[in-house]
């Protein structure tokens, strides 16, 4: 098993490199040896988990201790075997679609460079055992996909591209803080081991530092600023990965502080809680209020965070009692990568053939396209929740956790942390609202795609007849995806009860208890009670407010109804980051600028005596010593330029000179003081060796000497 460990996070990084120079050669192989690498990492993730399964479901460790110091570290459990399975999926699925949908792209060698880089980081981060890998393919895994954002090199993709980049740099820079105060605190960074070392110890500033860094990528709310500005501007193939999975990467660290360090810790369930409901709530809206098909998705990314967020919160309240929320956030994660590996990639379609995202310019687009709408409706049904589609199942999971605590406060009131029976009522309310917002906004975007015509009737005759508009290829990858839905739904005990007993012993289940009657009327109620109040959001907010009449063309348009001054980036983090804070910091340090000088005027002023005379002391000692001990003998006399080197080469040169004048130059003698111009050059040399000393490229020089110096003593340890 170790070799296949290794085989999946270094295979794409050669990969990689493989391609890159394919790619310079011939672009066509370039392409199908990426989709190869794809193919190839998706077998060799499903032959982990039946290794795994057939080995008894035993955990495997595998250590590269040589490595980055403290080394490096990988495991293989239930949980972690399924998500690299899935990562690979994704991959594979996009890697194909990619081959139509980057044809006309450039630097598209750059792009595939980075995907598969970030393809073997990421697998590094769900098989890692210990939380410094963890961070350290984290950092390799966000630096490599800020190519993707970057790919098309607009303004708004650099802008974006550089939001996306803050954020991972400055979570990383709070996560690695974090690491370093639970190292201290709990003596170790191993992930099955931090349960038993924290016992006792308080480790919630360690706690929040990791949990900034890993919710900054999971898009956790106030954090989910870059997933609005990313997705739009990104090559739908990344936007599919960055939502999928990236995201999950977060995730999988949240799980890590409250399943491994405060399992079923009542107080930061609620922390987490309270968060979820916050993400799944604001995210909804966003994508409700969006005109933008792939913003929208974006939106719902966040929301759907928050919906595992709520679940994973729900496991530290309900306590050993979790089984439903362990289960639901589990399985909502699957649904949720797999969902955007489809809506991510049918909105790809819409953009290859349009360049373009904006509702009223896409509205009509796939009216005559019915293999393009069924592939977005099975999405669309499952993401909403839809009773026979996976996403009802994972959803009623966590709708029924949220029950289970409501009811137990209900009997036990005592048992209360900081929500009453009331307070979960409301809870369960919100998750139903936010639930019916998922259904209004993606009937939202089937609606002005799939069934509205375009106010311009010239454009939609010109949409209704273009017949092809995907390879078969891009069809077959779409819609072997798109099937999963129903078939995981309708048969749920075969597949989504299996996945839920791989995953589940990582958030510390170790029996799954009863099995749940997912279309009981009791569940059923649930998941139709969110279907209803979509339908009414749509018909009073998505059709009734956000559609506007127009005089200049027959029908209506789609408006942008969102605040602008609620963007939190442009009108908080930017002008915070940008402004206040070196506003502040320069003014604190103008004022102990100003403290010092005077400070030292008075110091000035109150010693100017005491150094006069210390000074004249000074002055009276130097010349006796120079007089007696330190007298010179030399004949060379006091030196007024230069130094003896220039002296004594300027002397020789002048007596050479006077030679040659005397001979060869008689009839045109040279007139030079040799020692006066040596010693020039030799100010002018120490006068450009003192700038370059004291320059930014000299330290970044001697930095870069030391890192390579440093690098090669470490590899001359490792092979020693």
């Amino acid at each position: 098993m170790t070799g296949l460990i290794d085989s999946l996070i270094f295979l794409p990084v050669a990969g990689a490199a493989a391609s890159y120079l394919t790619g310079r050669k011939n672009k066509k192989y370039r392409d199908y040896l990426v989709s190869g690498i794809a193919i190839l990492e998706f077998v060799l993730a499903v032959m982990l988990l039946l290794q795994y399964l057939i080995g008894g479901q035993r955990e495997n460790m595998t250590e590269m201790s040589e490595i980055c110091g403290m080394g490096l570290s990988f495991t293989v459990d239930g949980f972690r075997a399924v998500y690299v399975c899935i990562a690979a999926f994704m991959w594979m699925g996009t890697s194909l679609f990619s081959i139509e949908y980057f044809r006309h792209y450039r630097n598209r060698n750059r792009y595939y460079l980075f995907q598969l880089i970030t393809l073997g980081a990421t697998e590094a981060i769900f098989l890692s055992a210990d939380l410094y890998t963890t961070f350290v393919f984290f950092e390799v895994m966000s630096l490599a996909s800020y190519v993707w954002v970057a790919q098309d090199e607009r303004r708004e993709s650099l802008r974006a591209a550089a939001t996306y980049l803050a954020v991972a740099v400055i979570g990383g820079l709070v996560m690695l803080f974090g690491l370093f105060l639970l190292y201290y605190q709990a003596g170790t960074l191993r992930i099955d081991e931090l349960y038993g070392a924290c016992q006792g110890k308080n480790v919630y500033a360690a706690a929040l530092c990791m949990l900034f860094g890993f919710g900054a990528k999971a898009g956790v709310f106030p954090l989910h600023i870059w997933l609005p500005k990313a997705h739009p501007v990104a090559p739908a193939p990344a936007s599919a990965l960055l939502s999928g999975i990236l995201t999950k990467t977060g995730i999988f660290g949240v799980l890590v502080i409250c399943c491994k360090i405060f399992l079923h810790d009542g107080v930061w369930g609620t922390f987490i809680l309270m968060l979820g409901v916050l993400t799944m709530t604001l995210g909804a809206l966003l994508a409700l209020f969006s005109i933008d098909f792939k913003r929208t998705l974006a939106c719902s990314s966040v929301s759907q965070i928050g919906f595992i967020l709520v679940g994973i919160g729900m496991q530290g309240l309900l306590g050993e009692e979790n089984a439903l929320a362990v289960r639901g956030s589990f399985l909502h994660m699957v649904n949720h990568s797999l969902f955007k590996l489809v809506l991510f990639m049918a909105a790809g379609v819409i953009y290859m053939n349009l360049h373009k995202l904006d509702l009223n310019e896409i509205r009509g687009f796939g009216r005559k396209k019915p293999m393009l709408a069924f592939i977005y409706l099975m999405g669309a049904l499952g993401i909403g929740g839809m009773p026979l589609f996976s996403g009802y199942i994972s959803k009623t999971l966590l709708h029924e956790s949220i029950v289970e605590y409501a009811e137990v406060l209900t009997e036990n009131p005592g048992a209360a942390i900081f929500f009453t029976a009331g307070g979960m009522k409301a809870v369960e309310w919100a998750f139903l609202i936010s639930g019916g917002l998922t259904v209004a906004y993606m009937t939202k975007l089937f609606a002005a795609v799939f069934v509205e015509k375009n106010a311009d009737a010239a454009l939609q005759e010109k949409y209704d007849g273009q017949k092809r508009y995907m390879s078969p290829l891009s069809a077959g990858a779409l819609l072997g995806a798109s099937l999963l839905f129903p078939v995981m739904g309708m048969l749920s005990g075969g597949t989504m009860n299996k996945l839920a007993d791989l995953g589940q012993g990582f958030m510390g289940l170790a029996g799954a208890g009863e099995r749940v009657s997912y279309f009981s009327f009791g569940n059923l109620k649930g998941g139709l009670t969110s279907i209803v109040i979509g339908g009414l959001l749509y018909f009073t907010v998505g059709r009734g407010w956000m559609l506007k009449e127009t005089k200049e063309k027959e029908g209506s348009v789609y408006v942008d109804r969102w605040p602008k001054f609620l963007d939190l980036e442009e009108y908080l983090y930017r002008p915070l980051l940008l402004v206040a804070l070196p506003a502040v910091c320069g003014g604190i340090c103008r004022i102990l600028d100003g403290m010092i000088d005077t400070s030292a005027k008075f110091l000035i002023k109150a010693g100017g005596v005491a150094a006069g005379l210390l000074d004249t002391l000074v002055d009276a000692v130097v010349v006796i010593l120079r007089k007696t001990i330190y007298r010179d003998y030399s004949k060379m006399g006091e030196l007024k330029e230069g130094n003896g080197v220039t002296y004594v080469l300027g002397s020789a040169a002048n007596i050479l000179c006077r030679i040659m004048n005397r001979s060869f130059w008689r009839k045109h003698p040279k007139d030079t003081d040799y020692r006066h111009k040596l010693a020039m050059e030799y100010w002018r040399i120490r006068e450009t060796g003192y700038l370059i000393t004291r320059s930014l490229s000299y330290g970044l020089i001697l930095f870069s000497i030391g890192l390579c110096a440093t690098l090669i003593y470490l590899l001359i340890g490792a092979v020693r």
